[in-house]
């Protein structure tokens, strides 16, 4: 789908979507070219071209690459095809100037920023700035030290008026936790930021271009020709760009700030974005390529040190928490019960945690220790929220703000980390923490966000910044990773446990199962034996009595003789069948490959059907496909519903029947039809059921036979089911 023409139009409700990678414009500090990666052909380029190269764009558009920065270095530039790759930077000679050429492919176009090469360059002195920055950031000690000297040596090698080390929580809100500036400025040390402030897109961007510069806020936005790429009429995607314009939102936000001109740097922690290094500047500043390697090599070390010593951080409190969860294992299986060791013994599961209290719900069993909510609110937390989180692992410092009831807690469980427990949804284990009233600065009021303005027809950034004071209830200490960490392994033990005291019960309720099997096998012969016993002493004496004195009764007396031997006769036509529905599970199949067509063939010989059913027209495929299955199980299932549509059909005046196979969910599928009675399609279901029967009182039959026929099709894995409508005859369909 083509992308979106940048500037759309941005209000309240879209404005973290601005789409400022494609926003189809330059800095002025340099010339963005755009060719067709595969002909190097120029496809698209910025309208300062002449104030640069001394050729107006409209020149250069369409002709190739090397008519502008020679063939030599555009033949460099052919085996660029992935934009994962970082090619080299190369110095080129333009109309007799010098320019520093920085290319990445996006898309189907290679994009070249060009910016003037500054003779100032001295390797010596960046060789000396990357001894200094490794010395420096590597002999820091703690996370909270290798902030404060990361700003202290950006300020000193780039000269900026103001750096800072801007720190993103949870919810993205940023706190300034190092600064280093010039003597005269306020200190924005310790302020907060919202999130607002740095929206979703702009954080994203620096995942994908580390360091960004801005020259000046005065600058004036150069148009790429043309807006559209004519390779695939999309804007160009400027993500990866050094000369990227601006949106205008966060221009208007650094000009209310005060701001000249701007560095930022991403700060990478663990492969997530931890942070910003912030440079200010109150007026224009430009800091060329090289410097901005420099910086780039600055928050590489650093985000290096910072997870070193995050996991330096971690390691030291891995062993605490890994001897508390042992402990807890331990606890666990000596009692046999999770509950009880997790709270009854010596080493409780909230002490895996800084907190104050916490919960266990397992087999719809709570049990509360320390200081929680009451079980009716944790119930409730449970029903209304946690069971609906999509993660295993749930946490927050400000519960309230998910959860409206937890403001009847905030006292004991402002903030909670929970984990649920096995593959349910109902059993979790959680910690809670109350709120710590504070006091949080910001740097301007956070409820005065950007606005829309109508006469600029765009949103526009918040004006105040000066220093505003918050109150902050209902919100705990944050959750640290460790402990997210430790949440986890301790999730991870109790589900085996729990699988494991699982598997148990099941291998216990398997052996139950299969001496119930045992039984029912045994009760059922026997059962058999005694009921046959007298049904035969019962049909002999019927048939003397038909025999020697038949004639001799009344007609009354005659039809109770025939009375009696019919119901003998479907007496133990019912034994049989449910002799055969109770042995279906026991029998192991024994598979093998037959033709379909000869046992069906058999099966309509043993029926006489000429004779039984000279009306019936019977239809089968020629070569039904042969099939893989337990040939004496699979006679049962076609002589039951063969059966059926001859009996269910022979009362129309033209019955017939299609015996055939075609293919469905790619699987060979048998079928039956006949053009008989039929039934109510709600029916369809229930039909298979066990002593169902929907055809009336004017057919005979047990109710048992398309039971068999269901279980053996699903002994086999296979499927059966059928379709129909009263008076339009029924189908069977099925697989194995």
């Amino acid at each position: 789908m083509p992308q979106i023409s940048y500037p759309e139009k941005v209000d309240m409700t879209n404005c973290d979507k601005e789409p400022i990678h494609i926003i189809g414009k330059s800095q002025s500090h340099g010339v963005i070219v755009a060719c067709d990666k595969v002909s190097l052909d120029i496809t698209q380029i910025g309208r300062n071209s002449e104030e640069f190269f001394g050729a107006p764009y409209h020149e250069l558009l369409s002709k190739p690459l090397g008519a502008l920065i020679g063939e030599k270095r555009a033949s460099e530039l052919e085996t660029l095809k992935n934009e994962e790759e970082r090619p080299e930077v190369k110095e080129v000679k333009i109309n007799d100037r010098d320019f520093v050429m920085i290319p990445h492919i996006s898309e189907d176009s290679l994009i070249l920023d060009f910016e003037p090469a500054r003779s100032d360059y001295n390797p010596y002195e960046y060789q000396r700035q990357l001894t200094s920055i490794l010395n420096t950031l590597g002999s820091s000690e703690t996370p909270e030290d290798l902030c404060a000297d990361a700003a202290k040596i950006t300020k000193d090698i780039f000269g900026y008026d103001r750096v800072m080390v801007y720190k993103f929580d949870e919810e993205w809100n940023g706190e300034v936790i190092a600064e280093e500036k010039e003597q005269d400025l306020e200190s924005w040390l310790g302020l907060h930021y919202p999130a607002s402030d740095i929206p979703k897109q702009s954080r994203e961007l620096f995942m994908k271009h580390r360091v960004r510069i801005i020259t000046n806020v005065d600058y004036e936005p150069v148009p790429i020709e043309p807006e559209l790429s004519p390779i695939n009429g999309e804007p160009l995607d400027l993500s990866k760009s050094e000369l990227r314009g601006v949106s205008p939102i966060h221009i208007e936000y650094l000009k209310n700030m005060k701001v000249g001109a701007s560095l930022t740097a991403a700060l990478i922690s663990n492969g997530k974005l931890w942070g910003l290094l912030a440079c200010h500047h109150y007026s224009a500043k430009y800091i060329n390529y090289y410097h901005r390697q420099t910086c780039e090599f600055l928050t590489q070390i650093f985000s290096n040190e910072l997870t070193l010593k995050e996991t330096n951080r971690y390691i030291a409190k891995l062993e605490e928490w890994e001897s508390i969860r042992g402990d807890l294992v331990v606890q666990i299986e000596s009692e046999g019960k999770i509950k009880k060791g997790l709270s009854e013994q010596k080493v409780l599961f909230t002490d895996l945690m800084e907190c104050e209290g916490g919960a266990i719900i397992l087999g719809g069993k709570m049990r509360l220790v320390g200081s929680t909510p009451s079980k009716k609110q944790v119930k409730r937390l449970v029903e209304e929220f946690l069971s609906k989180q999509d993660d295993s692992v749930y946490f927050t410092k400000n519960l309230t703000k998910f959860h409206e009831p937890a403001r009847e807690f905030l006292d004991v469980a402002s903030g909670i980390l929970s984990v649920k427990l096995g593959r349910s949804n109902k059993d979790f284990l959680m910690w809670f923490r109350p709120e710590v009233v504070q006091n949080v600065s910001w740097g301007g009021n956070p409820d005065k966000k950007a606005s829309f303005d109508e006469e600029k027809q765009r949103m526009t950034p918040r004006k105040s910044f000066e220093k505003w004071t918050q109150k902050l209830t209902g919100v705990s200490d944050p959750w640290l990773d460790y402990q997210i960490s430790a949440a986890r392994a301790i999730r991870e033990s109790l589900s085996n446990i729990i699988l494991e005291k699982q598997k148990v019960k099941i291998d216990r309720l398997n052996q139950q199962l299969l001496e119930a099997h045992d039984e029912l096998e045994l009760f059922s012969q026997g059962l058999s034996h005694d009921l046959k016993a007298p049904l035969r002493g019962i049909d002999g004496y019927a048939h003397i009595l038909k025999e020697d004195h038949y004639n001799s009764l009344e007609k009354d007396g005659q039809q109770a003789v025939d009375t009696i031997l019919s119901s003998t006769r479907e007496m133990q036509e019912l034994i049989d069948n449910i002799l055969s529905f109770a042995g279906v599970s026991g029998q192991s199949l024994d598979k093998g490959i037959f033709s379909v067509n000869h046992l069906v063939e058999d099966i309509l010989q043993s029926f006489n059907t000429k004779t039984n059913y000279p009306n019936t027209k019977i239809h089968m495929d020629k070569d039904l496909p042969r099939m893989m299955a337990d040939k004496r199980m699979m006679q049962q299932v076609w002589s039951n519903l063969i059966t059926n549509a001859l009996k269910y059909s022979e009362k129309e005046d033209r019955p017939e029947i299609e015996i055939g196979a075609r293919g469905f969910e790619g699987k060979t599928t048998y079928y039956v039809k006949d053009n008989g009675i039929g039934f109510d399609p709600k029916h369809k279901e229930d039909i298979f059921n066990l002593f169902s029967r929907f055809s009336g009182d004017g057919f005979k039959g047990t109710g048992i036979g398309l039971a068999i026929v269901k279980k053996i099709i699903e002994k086999h894995n296979g499927r059966i089911w059928a379709e129909s409508e009263p008076g339009k005859g029924t189908a069977f369909y099925f697989h194995v």
